[in-house]
């Protein structure tokens, strides 16, 4: 029996070590977006809408991009579980990577230069858009930076040492909180910029944090034969086309999560303003916990991929279900949480003894009944996502996701919430059925995978 287990328990723990930096450096860049959000809100509430409009627009570029860099963590983890000492190939795989980058942020530079007519257009009041456009015009700049810090993270990480995107994002959480503290409100001998400051600290927070990645890539022993920088812009077509080829997919499908919060929010808003309130705390309780099945989805992309590489179905077949387990298993945990003690994870946003906030708490405190389920199926599909990916699927998950969230979750959200009168509850258990079809598609497509050719039997 221990013989048996002893190649499962290895499994584990490379998985584990693997992914707690990235689980860890998820939630660093959380803390990032949390600071900002905190800072701005000190100076006004108008302040804060207008930058909460901003980084709604930055945000929807941002989760394109970052879906379309991803492609190069399972390219780079095949090749070096074919050649664990490959060089050139994963060179190329990190250049045209950036060359994607720099591809699909010139465009999105170009909408969020149009920012201030794009929220007139959705009926923003006037005088919000400007100030909330002045914001992106500066936090614009960050978003090339950014995705070259994720390409990099991702060529550390197919390298098994992603614990120097820990240090540097770690690093980041500090540098952006005192940068943007002086830019906002003229501290440390800084010019008090206010919005526009905030914005500036944001992007030369993800300047640096690029900049912090390309120097130990560069220096590092482990990671400076690979020359990453040099020749930087000889083109590579045939490896570029791949790039956009297996990332695209993954950037709709990241787009078609993301908006179908953001659909949820606005469905929210139509029932009641203290429906609003409780939806955007049970949210950020399900967010944060979210951050582990994510790292670990990260982190069984590059497992099952160099196993992929060797060749190794048996090996595939064990990454991906180590993590897909270990996933579970901790949002089992995280949905047993929420179903014991719900008032006590409300209370952490807001006053459960203050009688104005009675419906708030109730109402948080019945979306976070649901949230036990939506736990354990949103675990489940991104982490089979993150399998899919390792073996450079990803087309035919974008169409389950495509159903998933909108075809059936948003659907049945809304015909529930205001048909049936569940209110709420109706949109969340929406979501829920949503994601869980989404599960179902992608473990049943993983346990297909040898019988449809995605892997060698």
């Amino acid at each position: 029996m221990s013989a048996r287990l002893a190649p499962w328990l290895a499994e584990a723990r490379a998985t584990i070590a693997l992914a707690y930096p990235l689980i860890l450096t998820n939630i660093a860049q959380a803390l990032i977006h949390a600071t900002d959000v905190v800072l701005l809100g000190r100076v006004g509430p108008r302040t804060l809408a207008a930058g909460a409009l901003g980084v709604n627009l930055y945000h929807a570029c941002l989760i394109f991009g970052t879906g379309l860099v991803t492609a190069a963590a399972p390219l780079m983890a095949r090749e070096l579980g074919r050649f664990r000492h490959s060089v050139r190939d994963v060179r190329r795989t990190v250049r045209q990577a950036m060359w994607a980058a720099v591809a699909i942020a010139m465009p999105c530079w170009l909408i969020m230069w149009q920012a201030e007519p794009i929220l007139l257009a959705f009926g923003q009041e006037p005088a919000l858009a400007a100030d909330a456009a002045r914001f992106v015009h500066a936090l614009q700049w960050g978003l090339l930076p950014f995705l070259f810090f994720l390409i990099l993270r991702s060529f550390v990480s197919a390298l098994e040492k992603p614990i120097w995107s820990l240090i540097i994002g770690g690093a980041a959480v500090l540098v952006n909180g005192l940068l943007n503290y002086g830019l906002i409100f003229g501290a440390f001998g800084l010019p008090r910029l206010g919005l526009l400051g905030a914005g500036l600290g944001s992007a030369t927070s993800s300047l640096l944090m690029f900049l912090g990645m390309a120097l130990v890539v560069t220096r590092h022993p482990r990671f400076r034969r690979y020359r990453l920088f040099g020749h930087f812009w000889r083109a590579d077509w045939a490896r570029f086309a791949v790039i956009w080829r297996l990332g695209l997919p993954i950037a709709v499908t990241l787009a078609l999560e993301v908006t179908i919060f953001n659909a949820a929010v606005f469905l929210m808003g139509l029932i009641d303003t203290p429906s609003l309130a409780a939806h955007a705390i049970a949210l950020q309780i399900a967010s944060l916990t979210f951050m582990v099945p994510l790292g670990l989805a990260q982190a069984v992309t590059v497992r099952v991929g160099l196993a992929h590489g060797r060749r190794d179905a048996e090996g595939v077949r064990r990454a991906g279900w180590t993590a897909f387990f270990l996933g579970e298993g901790f949002m089992c945990l995280t949905a047993l949480l929420m179903l014991s003690v719900p008032a006590l994870l409300v209370d952490l946003f807001v006053d459960g003894h203050d009688p104005a906030n009675g419906q708030v708490v109730a109402l948080a405190i019945a979306f976070l009944a649901v949230a036990a389920l939506f736990q354990i199926v949103d675990g489940a599909q991104v982490v089979g996502a993150g399998m899919l990916r390792g073996l450079h699927d990803t087309t035919v998950p974008m169409a389950y996701a495509a159903i998933g969230y909108w075809g059936i979750g948003l659907s049945t959200g809304y015909v529930l919430a205001f048909r049936y009168g569940w209110g709420g509850v109706g949109i969340w258990t929406g979501l829920a059925t949503g994601l869980s079809v989404v599960a179902l598609l992608m473990v049943n497509r993983w346990m297909r995978r040898e019988r449809l050719g995605l892997v060698a039997a």
